[in-house]
């Protein structure tokens, strides 16, 4: 006879031990999300309707991120394999948004979705190898993005070069409104 079997309902108390496959599974799948990514926003999705969900994967996935569903308990596992901060609050229905580049991007679409579903609550999140809380990683929904930034960074840059381009190009246009005048005194004489 084998200690610690309950014949009746063929359970081992060993295999009570072994981790079920499909979390065996699921670990593996996020700890590639972690892999893969930058970082992630954890929002509470409750309440949202099958097409309201595929209408937010949708334009995260336009952002350059992607939403996923995984088991809190298994995702605390992920980050702590991958030697990552722990995030607070990873209770209930928790949405993981994976972000593989600006997270400014990934964090206006979950801002504006919160904003015209009314249904989408932020939990924290993890960017620049940091844990976020809530508050931290609705932030960073009203930083300018990568883009923007960009966009003025041209420009500052760009100011100088065009004033002295306007100021190099002053005394040529004085010359050439001169050489006019000169040759108009010429033919009218």
């Amino acid at each position: 006879e084998i200690v610690g079997c309950d014949w009746s309902s063929d359970v081992c108390s060993s295999d009570l031990h072994m981790p079920n496959k499909n979390n065996v599974a699921m670990l593996e799948k996020v700890s590639e999300s972690l892999d893969s990514s930058k970082g992630v926003f954890v929002i509470d999705y409750r309440g949202l309707s099958v097409k309201e969900t595929q209408g937010l994967r949708r334009a995260l996935t336009e952002a350059g991120a992607h939403m996923k569903v995984y088991k809190n308990n298994i995702v605390k596992i992920a980050l702590k394999n991958a030697q990552l901060p722990e995030i607070e609050n990873l209770e209930g229905t928790c949405a993981y948004v994976f972000f593989e580049k600006d997270p400014v991007d990934a964090a206006k679409v979950i801002k504006k979705q919160s904003e015209s579903l009314r249904k989408i609550e932020w939990v924290g999140g993890i960017a620049d190898g940091n844990a976020l809380s809530a508050e931290d990683a609705r932030a960073y929904a009203d930083l300018a993005s990568r883009e923007e930034l960009m966009a003025q960074l041209v420009y500052v840059v760009a100011s100088p070069l065009r004033g002295m381009v306007s100021v190099a190009s002053g005394p040529a246009r004085g010359l050439v409104t001169a050489l006019d005048a000169l040759a108009e005194q010429k033919s009218a004489a």
